[in-house]
C-alpha cells in the first residue's frame, strides 16, 4: 500500500466518540441507516471512490458516505468502531490474521451473484462461507532497472549477493524504512519457500523449529549481511526516496511490490523495469497475494447489509464499477471476465505470475498480529546499526516469533 499520501482521518473518531457518550456495549444490532457506509484502509484510491460514491448515487439512487483514513491506523480504528457499534456498513480487512480475529463481525457473501467468479483460493473463506470479496492481488519482489540488472543471472542467493558486491554495490539495491518494507516483505521469502509454509509458520511458534536451521533462513542471513556491508542504510531511507532513487535510475532495484508503480507515476521514466523474485532456496516465484478484501458488518441492520451487498454487485459487474476497480484504481482483475489492458509492467508482471501459478503465498498474513512492527522491525533496525551477524538476527527474529505466540 502506499504509504506517502496520507489522508486525515475524520468521521470515524466523531461516530465513535458520539456513541461511546451513550454507552460502549456489547456487539449488537444497528439501526438502519438508509445509506452505505464505507471505510477502508488502501488511502490510494480514497480520492477516485470518493468519486465513485457519487456516481452510485447517481446510478442508483443510494447514498455511499466514504470515510477517510489514515491508512497507518485503519486496522485499530476498525476494531474500536466495531466494537462500539460505530462501524461501517461495509469495511476492509487484510484475510487472514485480521479477518480471523474480526469473524464475529463478517456476514456471509456467499449468495453474491460473481461469487463463483472469483479466481480459485482469492475469496476469503470462513467456516465454509465466502465472507470477504477480494479487491485485487498485489506482487512484491525486486523491482529492477533492465538497463542495469540482468535477472536473468540472478537465480540464487549466491548470484544475488555476487551482484551486491558489485563495482556499484552502494546503488546496487534498495529497501526502505518503513516496517514492512524493512524485514516483513523480504522476510517472507523464506517461510513461503518451506514445503509446508503454514505448518512451519506454527512449528516456529510453538518453538518446535528453529529458523536458523532451515537452508532457506541460513542463506536469507547471508542476504541481510551482504546488504548491509555494500548497500545504503535502509533505516536513512524513507518510501519515497527508496521509489524516487529507482525512478530517477540511482538505485538499480529495490525490493518493493507493484503498488509503488502509482510513485513512478510521478517520474518522467525513460528505462524497461520489471520484477524478479527473491531467490533463496533458488526461488523463482513471486510473493503475491491478496492484499484486501471487501467485508460487510453484521453489526449493520438487515437493510443496510442488503444496501453493502448490492453495491458489491454494482462495483463487479456494471460496466461504471468494473470501469473504476480497472481503470481508475488499476487492480489486476481477480473475477472471471474483467480485464486490464492498461497493466503496467510490474502489475503485469504480477499477473502473468498468477496466471501461470509462478507464486509463492504471503504466510505474513497469518504471522501473529502485531508483530511486524512491535518486534521484528525494531530488531532489525538494531541489526543494521550494529554488528549483529545475520545468524543472531534471525535467531532474534526466531524468539520474537515464540514470544509473540
Amino acid at each position: 500500500m502506499k504509504k506517502s499520501k496520507v489522508i486525515a482521518l475524520t468521521l470515524i473518531a466523531t461516530m465513535i466518540i458520539g456513541l461511546c457518550l451513550t454507552g460502549c456495549g456489547a456487539k449488537g444490532a444497528a439501526k438502519s441507516s438508509g445509506k452505505i457506509t464505507i471505510f477502508q484502509s488502501k488511502t490510494e484510491i480514497m480520492t477516485d471512490l470518493n468519486q465513485l460514491a457519487k456516481d452510485y448515487q447517481a446510478e442508483t439512487g443510494v447514498e455511499v458516505e466514504v470515510w477517510e483514513t489514515t491508512g497507518d491506523s485503519y486496522y485499530s480504528d476498525l476494531k474500536t468502531g466495531l466494537s462500539t457499534q460505530a462501524g461501517a456498513t461495509l469495511f476492509s480487512l487484510q484475510p487472514g490474521a485480521e479477518s480471523r480475529e474480526m469473524a464475529d463481525y463478517l456476514a456471509d457473501l456467499s449468495d453474491l451473484s460473481f461469487v463463483k467468479k472469483i479466481g480459485a483460493g482469492m475469496a476469503d473463506e470462513i467456516d465454509g462461507k465466502v465472507v470477504g470479496i477480494p479487491y485485487t492481488v498485489e506482487g512484491f519482489g525486486l523491482v529492477y532497472n533492465k538497463d542495469k540488472v540482468d535477472a536473468s543471472k540472478i537465480t540464487t542467493t549466491a548470484d544475488l549477493i555476487s551482484y551486491l558486491e558489485s563495482s556499484d554495490a552502494e546503488n546496487a539495491l534498495g529497501l526502505s524504512q518503513e516496517d514492512y518494507f524493512l524485514i516483513a516483505h523480504i522476510l517472507n521469502a523464506p517461510f513461503a519457500v518451506q514445503p509446508d509454509p503454514d505448518g512451519y509458520l506454527q512449528s516456529v511458534l510453538n518453538g518446535e523449529a528453529r529458523m536458523n536451521d532451515s537452508k532457506a533462513f541460513r542463506e536469507f542471513a547471508q542476504l541481510m549481511e551482504a546488504i548491509r556491508a555494500n548497500c545504503k542504510n535502509p533505516v536513512d531511507i524513507t518510501y519515497d526516496n527508496n521509489c524516487g532513487d529507482f525512478a530517477t535510475g540511482k538505485t538499480a532495484m529495490i525490493h518493493q511490490g507493484n503498488w509503488c508503480t502509482g510513485m513512478f507515476a510521478d517520474y518522467d521514466i525513460t528505462f524497461d523495469m520489471s520484477l524478479a523474485p527473491v531467490p533463496v532456496e533458488g526461488n523463482q516465484k513471486l510473493s503475491v497475494s491478496v492484499p484486501i478484501a471487501w467485508y460487510v458488518n453484521t453489526d449493520a441492520s438487515e437493510e443496510d447489509q442488503k444496501l453493502a451487498k448490492d453495491f458489491l454487485e454494482w462495483l463487479y459487474t456494471s460496466e461504471t464499477g468494473k470501469s473504476y476497480m480497472m481503470d481508475k484504481f488499476n487492480f489486476i482483475p481477480v473475477v472471471e471476465g474483467m480485464e486490464n489492458n492498461n497493466l503496467d509492467p510490474i502489475n503485469q508482471a504480477v499477473s502473468e505470475a498468477v496466471i501461470s501459478g509462478n507464486t509463492i503465498p504471503w504466510v505474513m498474513s497469518d504471522w501473529p498480529a502485531g508483530i511486524v512492527t512491535t518486534d521484528l522491525s525494531p530488531i532489525t533496525k538494531e541489526f543494521f546499526t550494529t554488528e549483529m551477524t545475520g545468524a543472531e538476527l534471525v535467531d532474534k527474529l526466531n524468539d520474537a516469533f515464540v514470544a509473540a505466540k
